[in-house]
């Protein structure tokens, strides 16, 4: 059992926090899920090294971020969760190089380079922190994170201090490599040159589109699932719509289908939301639902967008 695994540990060398049983439904956007084994929040880079390196390699651990895109199952983790928190957050910039913690809000770093002239204004409107939007190599307006990432540190399973490439990260749609058991601590960006006033308008026009077409009030993850053969919704006005997740759900006429308390949105039918009392199982089985029936309708398999993880209830 893990409980019994780190009580073998020496935890007073530890200087963050450790949580048994520790529910992870607050610590996630949609609000569900059960408790992990245990919770760790390392203080630094030092801690996480000293934690990691002294914990059995059969334990396993799943790295979180801000749970922005992820559903954690109703019979939480068989695991050891590691949230990184105040001490992987700092934002530097020099020149047009950008320096982020992996617990640093993709928003906050988009405003911090635009204030200093560098534009990295497409993470404004990306949910998360800067560990997610490399993993999964966010994207929107055309623009993504394997674009401008020049680097990323890694913490491995036992312990070391790594940086990668964007081609050791071997970066695809949605999708990056990570060495097994790794925690991503920070990621160093390179971008494009402009001035303050101009990245500001940008990403303000950039957020009122999103609150127009999003619904950005609500309990959701982003985008629930890819969209169809790897196309990104670019917003370019040569943009098509035919293969968009959002219009193969529509025309399965499962915009606004519900099940539980949880909902499609109306407002855009790619956002799973809970409405205030959903369970995980509500939303993966509606989302499931939603995959069964644009199977159906167009022979189109959806991808799951939003991570799903851990254990379903048991009786």
């Amino acid at each position: 059992m893990v409980a019994e695994t780190l009580t073998e540990l020496n935890l007073k060398s530890l200087r963050g926090k450790l949580a048994n049983g520790r529910l992870l439904s607050d610590l996630t956007w949609l609000r569900v899920g059960g408790p992990a084994d245990y919770l760790f929040q390392p203080a630094d880079i030092e801690d996480l090294q000293t934690f990691l390196g002294d914990l059995p390699a059969d334990v396993a651990i799943f790295p979180m971020g801000v749970g922005s895109n992820l559903i954690v199952r109703d019979g939480g983790l068989r695991a050891v969760v590691i949230r990184l928190g105040r001490g992987f957050n700092e934002i530097s910039v020099e020149g047009n190089t950008v320096t982020a913690g992996a617990a640093a809000l993709d928003a906050h770093v988009a405003r911090k380079a635009a204030d200093a002239g560098v534009d990295l204004t497409f993470l404004r409107t990306i949910p998360g922190s800067i560990g997610g939007a490399v993993r999964m190599n966010a994207g929107c307006y055309g623009s993504y994170t394997a674009d401008v990432l020049r680097k990323a540190t890694i913490v491995t399973r036992q312990g070391e201090i790594l940086d990668l490439t964007p081609e050791e990260l071997n970066f695809r749609y949605r999708q990056s490599d990570l060495p097994d058991g790794a925690v991503l601590v920070s990621a160093q960006f390179e971008g494009p040159a402009g001035t303050p006033a101009d990245l500001h308008a940008r990403m303000d026009a950039q957020l009122k589109k999103r609150d127009e077409t999003q619904p950005t009030k609500d309990r959701s993850a982003g985008s629930t699932f890819r969209n169809p053969a790897g196309f990104s919704s670019t917003g370019r006005t040569d943009d098509v719509h035919d293969l968009k997740a959002w219009k193969v759900i529509d025309d399965a006429g499962m915009r606004g289908a519900t099940r539980g308390g949880a909902q499609m949105s109306e407002k855009h039918s790619n956002f799973l939301i809970n409405t205030g009392d959903a369970t995980a199982a509500d939303l993966e089985g509606l989302g499931e639902e939603v995959r069964k029936k644009v199977y159906e309708t167009s022979g189109i398999t959806l991808e799951w967008e939003i991570m799903r993880v851990g254990d379903p209830l048991t009786e």
